[in-house]
């Protein structure tokens, strides 16, 4: 039974989209960060996120990010992300080392109560659609807080 912030699609009912449908988010700087890669998409990426968490002693102040993408054969690559606290710190965990780069992004901000991996995909599906999507780019879930995110694609940079 659907609670009070059903928002009219059955199945979704956690989640409350931001007014704005879709809007531009720049990142002012490039942001290093280390990954656990999920074993599939999206079955595997709970699981890589598990193994993030247990390799880091103390969770908070951390920021954790979502990169997804496909590889040559359109298998999706998902890498479950957090920035980097100081440089190299990724070979301390001995994980792997990705750079999430500064620019413009297309955007839409979720907040949830609890995951909905479904409702994630569809606003990606529609930010993926932009006309000036930099198509070697990736999907990007920025983690604000425990109960948001920030769905990006990279836009195309202007000076291109």
């Amino acid at each position: 039974m659907p609670d009070s912030t059903h928002d009219g699609n059955f199945g979704y009912s956690k989640f409350v989209k931001n007014s704005r449908v879709m809007e531009k988010f720049i990142l002012e700087q490039d942001i290093p960060v280390f990954y656990v890669e999920a074993s599939s998409f999206p079955e595997g990426i709970l699981e890589a996120f598990k193994k993030l968490y247990a390799l880091l002693p103390d969770l908070n102040g951390r920021r954790f990010f979502g990169i997804s993408y496909p590889d040559r054969s359109g298998r999706i690559i998902y890498k479950a992300a957090v920035a980097e606290n100081a440089p190299g710190e990724a070979s301390q965990y001995g994980c792997p080392v990705f750079t999430i780069h500064k620019g413009e992004y297309m955007s839409e901000l979720l907040k949830s109560q609890e995951g909905n991996g479904r409702l994630i995909g569809e606003i990606f599906q529609q930010l993926l659609a932009h006309p000036d999507l930099d198509k070697n780019g990736y999907c990007l879930e920025m983690y604000l807080e425990d109960t948001t995110v920030r769905c990006m694609v990279p836009l195309v940079p202007k000076n291109s």
